[in-house]
């Protein structure tokens, strides 16, 4: 038997039901902040991502789907939504329309090879928002306060963690002082972490290793050397915060996985998967819409993970709905479709080939949870009619068929 790759997944019935409930809950609420769909496909051009994701990051570095195609351009599938969309804006030449602002929401598979595990696939989905055109500390705001208001739809407890990792100002100067302090513990630091001193050093705070992680208590704080304008949007942003009733805790070493990221930066995390696992993520990054060859543009976004929260969702309450028909008779199972094809224009409806007893077809209503349970004997066959059971009411009923 051909079984599905390791790390891939097939979504079916709870859980395909929980899929669709998610990503239409989600998207219902994102519509109401003012975005629209777009949709980018799932294999680019690899240099995409080593120029916005980083050279350093780990799914540059060691996670990609890449391959040469038969025309041998270098390619990979997708590991992650923001680029390609900011690709397509690019694309598109929406960064030359000045002072216009475009909200885009997208949800579909991503690709990273790394070990599987629980919630964390080699295929997985994602949904996610990316604003461009609003620099203000705002719209940092409002983005947040959109992630809240899906995982309370969902039913879903967090908490939100923040940081700032400044501007191309105040970053300089600060990653000269945390080279100085990496380079005085390199040896009792993990071997990514010496490799990311020469490359990205941000990129160490972010290291998962205990010992490392330990190590960087005493590390610089990038919040501490702040210039005046990014110390300004992040007190604001937690003034807001404050004021919307939303509890954050301040993270200094929350870098994100990802290096286009600037100033503000955000993880909403759950401790009910597991160890305590992000379960959506994103910030600010002025500077990526430039870095793919576009005019500079302000952007910030989040991407949230499905399968991290699939077992989190709290459900609504299936109601019986739409009609269950049919026949008695094997003569009277073509009159069937006509009733079926009209009766679909407005409610959900199953329809039974096999000619069966009342008893089997009322079992089979039961089934698919149908509201209605319309049947055809003989006896409505001869007289064009058709005998009906509310399921919910408990009421039956018998009416012409021209009526029904």
């Amino acid at each position: 038997m051909i079984n599905a790759l390791r790390g891939m997944k097939d979504l079916t019935f709870e859980e395909s039901e929980r899929f669709v409930h998610i990503v239409t809950t989600a998207i219902g609420i994102a519509k109401k902040y003012g975005y629209s769909y777009i949709e980018t496909p799932i294999l680019e051009e690899t240099k995409l991502f080593r120029r916005s994701v980083g050279e350093s990051s780990d799914i540059v570095g060691k996670e990609m789907y890449q391959f040469m195609d038969k025309g041998d351009n270098d390619v990979c599938m997708r590991p992650e939504g923001t680029a390609g969309v900011v690709r397509s804006f690019v694309q598109a030449k929406l960064d030359r329309r000045q002072n216009e602002k475009f909200k885009f929401y997208y949800y579909g598979p991503m690709f990273r090879y790394e070990r599987p595990q629980k919630g964390r696939l080699r295929e997985f989905h994602q949904f996610g928002c990316e604003s461009f055109g609003e620099g203000s500390v705002y719209e940092d705001f409002t983005i947040i306060e959109m992630i809240g208001d899906i995982f309370k739809a969902l039913g879903i407890g967090y908490k939100l963690q923040i940081n700032s990792l400044g501007c191309p100002k105040c970053m300089p100067p600060y990653r000269e002082n945390l080279i100085s302090f990496l380079t005085e513990c390199k040896d009792e630091l993990c071997e990514d972490c010496n490799r990311r001193i020469d490359t990205n050093p941000i990129r160490v705070l972010d290291c998962k290793n205990e010992k490392c992680q330990s190590l960087l208590v005493n590390s610089p704080k990038l919040i501490n050397n702040l210039c005046e304008s990014c110390d300004n949007d992040f007190n604001k942003l937690t003034t807001l915060l404050q004021s919307a009733n939303i509890d954050y805790e301040v993270d200094t070493n929350l870098v994100r996985g990802l290096d286009y990221y600037s100033k503000t930066a955000f993880e909403f995390v759950s401790d009910e998967i597991g160890s305590q696992s992000a379960i959506a993520g994103g910030g600010r990054y002025d500077k990526l819409v430039e870095f793919l060859d576009g005019k500079p543009t302000p952007a910030v976004g989040f991407a949230l993970g499905i399968e991290r929260i699939m077992e989190l969702v709290q459900m609504p309450e299936t109601s019986r709905e739409g009609y269950y028909l049919g026949a008695m008779d094997a003569e009277a199972v073509d009159s069937l479709f006509p009733l079926a094809s009209k009766k679909r224009a407005t409610d959900k409806v199953t329809v039974e080939y096999g000619a069966k007893k009342l008893k089997a077809h009322l079992k089979g209503a039961d089934k698919v949870n149908a509201r209605y349970c319309a049947v055809i004997g003989e006896d409505e066959f001869r007289d064009g009619t058709i005998w009906v059971k509310d399921l919910v009411e408990k009421e039956e009923f018998t009416i012409a068929q021209s009526e029904f």
